[in-house]
C-alpha cells in the first residue's frame, strides 16, 4: 500500500511540477496576474506530494517490507532503528527522492519569502525550479523508481551497506544536498532574470541570502563528509582529493565566489553579467557532481550508482540546464548593463581578486577531477591524478587568497587606502609573525613551510579578531561604549568575521596534522606496549561483541602520559556484518584537547598478534570545528535584517519611506 500510495505521489508530482513550469511562465509573459499566482500554490502541493512519497518510503523501510526492492536491498530486520531511517537515502533511489524532496522544500520557501518580489520575477524563478524538478522527477520514475515490488517478496532483506551504518548517514547527505539544491534557487533567479532581461542591485538582494543558505549547508556537509571518512575508513586521512570529494568542492569554491560578487553586485550595482555567469556555473556544477556520483563513470566509496543508462539520462539534463542556460545568457548578457566602476584599490577590487582566485582554483579543480574521465574516453587510456597535481596548482592559489582575506573587509567601498588598512592590521601581523617564530624554533621537526602555514592561520584568525575590534572603535572609545558599539554591530559583520575566523581554524588544523604527525605501524600482542608522541599505549588484548546485526573483535590499548599517569583507553575494532559478507574496520580515537590519538586494527599475525596502526594527530579536531565555525557564520549573517527577503522595510522618517523591497 505504501509503496503504491508513494508512486502515485510522485506521478502526481511530475504533473504538479510540469504546470508549475509552465502556466506561471505564460502568465509573466503575458502579464496574467491569475496564472503567475498559481506558481507559490503548485510549489506547495509539489512539495506536499513528494513529501509523502519520501514518508511511504521510510514507513517501507521501518516496516521491513522487503516485497519493494529498494527496501530488500538495502535494509535488513535486524538493522538498528536510526539505521533503517537514514538508510532510506543510504542508496541511489532513495537519495534521488531526497534530492527532489530539497528541491520542491526550496521552492516552496521562495514562495513564502519571495512574497515582496516583483510577480513576474517570482512566476519565472518558480517555473525554473519547475523545470528542474520535472527532470529529475523523471529521470527517477524512468529509471531510478524506488517504489519497484517485488513478487514473490523475499524473507530477509541484503542489509545496507556497513560502511553507512554510522550517524553520518544521518547528518552528511541531507547538509549536503541543502547545499548542491540550495544553489538551484540561485540558479532559477539567474535565469529568470536573464529572461525578464533585467538585473540590478535588488537582484542581489533576493538571491544573495539563498546563496549564503546553500553555501552554509555546503560547507557543513563537506565538513560532516570528511569526518565520517576520517574515522569510519581507518585511514587517518581527512581529504584524498577523491574525483567524488572534487564534485562537492567544485560548488562550495564557486558558491564562495558567487557569494563575494553578490556582495558587490547589491553594494556598488557593478559585476551584475559576472554574477549572474557565477549563480549558473555554480548550480552547473553541483549538477555535474550528481552525474559524476551516478553515472558509473568513477570508481568511489561515495559513488552510488553504476548504471550507464542512468548515466545518459543525467546527461541529458546536464546538457538541458547547463546548455540551454549558458545559451540563453549568451543571447541576453549583451543587452544589460555591466553596472558601476570602482578603484582597484577598494573593497570591490579586493573583492573581484577573491573572484578571480577562487574560480581559477575551481578550474584547477575540475579539469584535475575530469581530464582523466576524458583521457579514458578518448584514447582508453587510464591515468591518475592524485594529490601532487592539487598540491602544485590548488595550493599556490590559495596562499595568495588567504593573505588578502584580512585586507577586505577593512577597505573602504569605492576607494581604499591600502597604507592605512596595512597600519591597522599590524598588530595582526605582528601576532602572525610572533606564531612563525614560535614554531619554527621551539616545536620540533617544524620546517619553514610548516611555520610559515601555522603564521598564515594565525593571520586568518587574528584579521577576523582585528576587523571587530576596529570596527567596535576599541582603543579610540572608552571601553564601555566600545563594548556597546561592537554588540550593535550588523550581524553580517559578525558573520563575516566568524567565516575568516573559521578558515584560519581550520587552515591550522590541516597543518598542524600534515606537518606534525607521528605514525606507527607495529605488530602487538597482548601485554606490550608502543610508544607516540610521548603517550605508551598498552595493549590489553582482544575481546568479542555481538552487535544488533554483526560480530566484532575489540581491541583494547590503555593510555599512559610519559610520566605514567594513567590517562583513559581507546577501543578498536574489526567488525563483520553476515548478511552483507563484509568487515570493516572501526577506529579508535581519543580526543585530548584539540588533538587525537587514532588506532586502526588490521589483520592478525601468525604468532598471535594483530597489526595496529597508531597515528598522533596534532591539531587535528580544528579542521572541523573551522567548518562548524564558518557554518555559525553563515548562520549569523542569515539573521541580519538586511538580508530576510520579504521583511517589511522600516520606516527612515514620516517624510521618506525606505521603498526597497527587498529590505
Amino acid at each position: 500500500m505504501f509503496a503504491e500510495l508513494g508512486h502515485f505521489s510522485l506521478i502526481l508530482a511530475l504533473v504538479i511540477s510540469l504546470a508549475l513550469a509552465t502556466l506561471p511562465h505564460v502568465g509573466a509573459r503575458r502579464g496574467d496576474a491569475r496564472l503567475m499566482a498559481l506558481a507559490p500554490a503548485a510549489a506547495w502541493v509539489a512539495f506536499a506530494l513528494i513529501g509523502l512519497a519520501f514518508a511511504c518510503l521510510v514507513a517501507s523501510y521501518l516496516r521491513s517490507d522487503f516485497s519493494v526492492a529498494n527496501v530488500y536491498e538495502n535494509s535488513h530486520s535486524a538493522k538498528p532503528l536510526i539505521y533503517k531511517i537514514t538508510g532510506t537515502w543510504g542508496n541511489h533511489e532513495g537519495s534521488m527522492l531526497l534530492w527532489v524532496l530539497i528541491l520542491t522544500l526550496f521552492g516552496a520557501l521562495v514562495s513564502i519569502f519571495g512574497a515582496n518580489l516583483p510577480a513576474t520575477l517570482r512566476a519565472n524563478v518558480l517555473a525554473v525550479q519547475g523545470w528542474v524538478g520535472t527532470a529529475f522527477f523523471l529521470f527517477i520514475l524512468i529509471t531510478s523508481n524506488p517504489f519497484t515490488r517485488l513478487n514473490p517478496a523475499p524473507i530477509e532483506g541484503q542489509d545496507l551497506n556497513p560502511i553507512l551504518q554510522d550517524i553520518g548517514l544521518a547528518v552528511h547527505p541531507p547538509l549536503l544536498y541543502l547545499g548542491y539544491v540550495g544553489f538551484s534557487v540561485c540558479f532559477s533567479f539567474a535565469v529568470a532574470a536573464l529572461i525578464d532581461g533585467r538585473i540590478d542591485a535588488a537582484w542581489a538582494r533576493w538571491v544573495r541570502p539563498w546563496t549564503l543558505a546553500a553555501w552554509l549547508f555546503l560547507t557543513g556537509g563537506i565538513a560532516m563528509g570528511s569526518y565520517w571518512a576520517y574515522y569510519e575508513l581507518g585511514w587517518g586521512g581527512f581529504w584524498f582529493w577523491d574525483p567524488v570529494e572534487n564534485a562537492s568542492f567544485m560548488p562550495w569554491l564557486a558558491g564562495t565566489a558567487l557569494l563575494h560578487s553578490a556582495i558587490v553586485m547589491e553594494k556598488r550595482a557593478a559585476l551584475k553579467i559576472w554574477t549572474l555567469l557565477l549563480a549558473i556555473l555554480t548550480f552547473s556544477l553541483s549538477l555535474l557532481g550528481t552525474f559524476l556520483v551516478r553515472s558509473g563513470v568513477l570508481t568511489s566509496v561515495h559513488a552510488f550508482a553504476t548504471d550507464p543508462g542512468r548515466g545518459i539520462f543525467i546527461l541529458c539534463i546536464l546538457v538541458f540546464f547547463i546548455g540551454g542556460s549558458l545559451a540563453l545568457f549568451a543571447f541576453r548578457a549583451s543587452r544589460l548593463t555591466a553596472g558601476g566602476l570602482f578603484h582597484p584599490v577598494s573593497r570591490e577590487g579586493a573583492l573581484v581578486l577573491n573572484n578571480l582566485f577562487l574560480t581559477t582554483a575551481t578550474a584547477t579543480v575540475f579539469v584535475g577531477t575530469l581530464y582523466p574521465l576524458m583521457v579514458e574516453a578518448v584514447g582508453g587510456d587510464k591515468i591518475s591524478v592524485g594529490e601532487p597535481f592539487f598540491n602544485l596548482t590548488f595550493g599556490p592559489l590559495m596562499i595568495p587568497l588567504l593573505c588578502m582575506v584580512p585586507f577586505g573587509p577593512l577597505l573602504a567601498w569605492k576607494r581604499g587606502d591600502i597604507i592605512a588598512v596595512s597600519q591597522r592590521l599590524m598588530a595582526a601581523f605582528g601576532g602572525a609573525l610572533a606564531v612563525v617564530l614560535v614554531v619554527y624554533l621551539f616545536k620540533d621537526g617544524a620546517s619553514v613551510l610548516a611555520a610559515l602555514g601555522c603564521g598564515l592561520a594565525a593571520w586568518l584568525i587574528l584579521g577576523a579578531l582585528t576587523d571587530l575590534w576596529l570596527k567596535s572603535g576599541f582603543g579610540n572609545l572608552p571601553p564601555s561604549q566600545a563594548l556597546r558599539r561592537l554588540v550593535g554591530l550588523p550581524k553580517s559583520m559578525f558573520g563575516t568575521a566568524a567565516a575568516h575566523l573559521g578558515l584560519g581554524l581550520t587552515l591550522l588544523g590541516i597543518v598542524g596534522t600534515i606537518s606534525f604527525q607521528q605514525e606507527r605501524i607495529v605488530e602487538i600482542k597482548p601485554g606490550e606496549t608502543v610508544e607516540i608522541a610521548g603517550y605508551t599505549l598498552l595493549f590489553e588484548g582482544l575481546r568479542p561483541f555481538k552487535g544488533p546485526n554483526f560480530d566484532e573483535e575489540q581491541g583494547t590499548f590503555r593510555i599512559r602520559s610519559s610520566g605514567g599517569s594513567e590517562i583513559g583507553s581507546v577501543v578498536s575494532a574489526k567488525r563483520f556484518y553476515p548478511a552483507r559478507r563484509m568487515p570493516t574496520t572501526e577506529a579508535g580515537i581519543r580526543t585530548m584537547g584539540f588533538s587525537q590519538l587514532y588506532v586502526s586494527l588490521g589483520d592478525q599475525t601468525e604468532t598471535g598478534g594483530i597489526v595496529a596502526r597508531i597515528w598522533w594527530k596534532p591539531l587535528v579536531t580544528l579542521i572541523w570545528l573551522g567548518g562548524l565555525v564558518m557554518m555559525a557564520g553563515g548562520a549569523i549573517s542569515l539573521f541580519d535584517r538586511r538580508l530576510r527577503v520579504g521583511a517589511p522595510a522600516r520606516r527612515k522618517s514620516a517624510l521618506r519611506p525606505q521603498s526597497d523591497p527587498a529590505s
